[in-house]
């Protein structure tokens, strides 16, 4: 049941951003006037509509993307232009036909490729930062939520140094560091040797090489800052599992670990992250799958690769929505507490809505990054017509010459689509 709910969860996820993302070019849209005929979530078959007003909202049954239908997205041909003949040119012919088909009758004006440079802009760039606040406000959500983690907190403190072969150790003989400074369980580490420990991780590293020297401590005590001093050794201590038991090798030896020894144990418990990370996170999660987007044919290649042969599938490797899908069934069956499943998912979507970001800036037709390009380039003629004086300034973009560009993108991306889909199927990607 609960792998069914992570997969309900991503399946709803996923739509609710496609629908964010068309509410995105929408709004604008209708705000400057511009006629919407159709608001889709989905491709395929309809599965539910409803006209309101002047628009049809519907669902159809491959939730593998959306769209907004725009009225006039193509200005008529060229004045003089002829109907060229060949496959491509019928493609132009034709997209500019059905464009200009769309415009009722006293409506010219209410054509998408009457709007100005900036008010198409506006347009076409609503979709994908829609997405890119969803991606922000999702890795708040996860990072509010935070994970179960250790912390700085004290959970028990070790009476003596632990030996190299596991034996009990003596307190009298060996005691430990902690125990010696007068460390409790339930203080605080504030901060190590003049560096402050907000985390356990930097704890450690603070510890790391202080071995046989005087260290101040800062520890939260009652409410209190309390220092003490202490002096860690340099421990060869068996290796224990999360049972206690001491872990030992292949040839039945026991394993030592070698370092600065303290003598504490951290507390276990649920840690929010602070905001001040968002940025970070956010940052990260862009530059990774802006590199992932850079060398997507490549990726692709490779995931198709390691599927259809004996290499295992790589963690890092592109997936479809099904890849996801599965993600998400795995993390609905970690032995991991409810919240900490919520933070995962919510994480996971957070990465999709920035993919989405990223991918639809691609500057190529039918991509939402190809019309922003036609728009700067309309933009460009007419400010450089308007510098030297020249009327009547350029009409439109001829976006419809751009079609076959669209058409070839268009059967790449179903292409890909279609051969990872297999591979999420076949050799799916395993991160637990």
């Amino acid at each position: 049941m609960s792998v069914l709910v992570g997969i309900l969860v991503v399946v709803v996820g996923i739509a609710v951003s496609i629908a964010l993302h068309e509410l995105g070019h929408m709004l604008p849209a209708k705000a400057f006037g511009v006629r919407v005929s159709q608001y889709m979530v989905g491709f395929g078959p309809t599965l539910w509509s409803r006209t309101k007003g002047e628009t049809e909202y519907g669902v159809k049954a491959i939730p593998l993307g959306g769209y907004v239908r725009m009225v006039g997205m193509m200005p008529s041909a060229p004045e003089g232009a002829r109907r060229g003949r060949g496959f491509f040119a019928q493609v132009v012919a034709d997209a500019r036909d059905q464009s200009v088909e769309e415009i009722r009758p006293g409506e010219e004006q209410r054509a998408f490729y009457h709007l100005s440079t900036p008010k198409k802009l506006v347009v076409m760039l609503g979709g994908p930062v829609m997405n890119l606040l969803l991606a922000v406000v999702l890795t708040a959500s996860f990072l509010a939520i935070g994970f179960t983690q250790q912390t700085t907190t004290v959970a028990t403190v070790s009476d003596c140094v632990p030996t190299a072969t596991g034996a009990a150790c003596d307190p009298a003989t060996a005691p430990a560091p902690a125990a010696a400074a007068g460390l409790r369980p339930g203080d605080r580490i504030v901060s190590y040797d003049g560096t402050s420990t907000p985390t356990w991780s930097a704890l450690l590293a603070a510890i790391q090489g202080t071995d046989g020297h005087a260290v101040p401590v800062v520890v939260e005590r009652d409410g209190q800052r309390v220092t003490l001093s202490v002096t860690p050794v340099d421990a060869h201590r068996a290796v224990v599992d999360a049972d206690g038991a001491v872990v030992r090798d292949a040839d039945g030896q026991v394993k030592v670990d070698d370092g600065a020894f303290l003598g504490i144990a951290p507390t276990i418990e649920r840690q929010s992250l602070p905001m001040s990370l968002v940025p970070g996170e956010v940052g990260r999660m862009f530059t990774g799958t802006a590199g992932a987007v850079v060398t997507f044919p490549a990726r692709v290649y490779q995931a198709a690769a390691q599927t259809f042969s004996d290499t295992p599938r790589s963690a890092d490797s592109v997936m479809s929505v099904v890849g996801v899908g599965r993600v998400a069934a795995d993390v609905a069956g970690l032995d991991a507490t409810l919240l900490d499943r919520v933070a995962i998912m919510l994480s996971l979507l957070a990465s999709l809505n920035m993919a989405l970001f990223v991918f639809n800036l691609i500057p190529l037709l039918p991509l939402d990054g190809g019309h922003v390009v036609n728009a700067l380039y309309e933009g460009a003629k007419r400010t450089i017509a308007r510098v030297r004086g020249l009327h009547p300034l350029p009409g439109p973009a001829d976006v419809a010459r751009m079609m076959p560009v669209a058409y070839v993108m268009f059967v790449v991306l179903v292409g890909s689509t279609l051969l990872l889909v297999v591979a999420d199927v076949v050799d799916p990607v395993r991160l637990f």
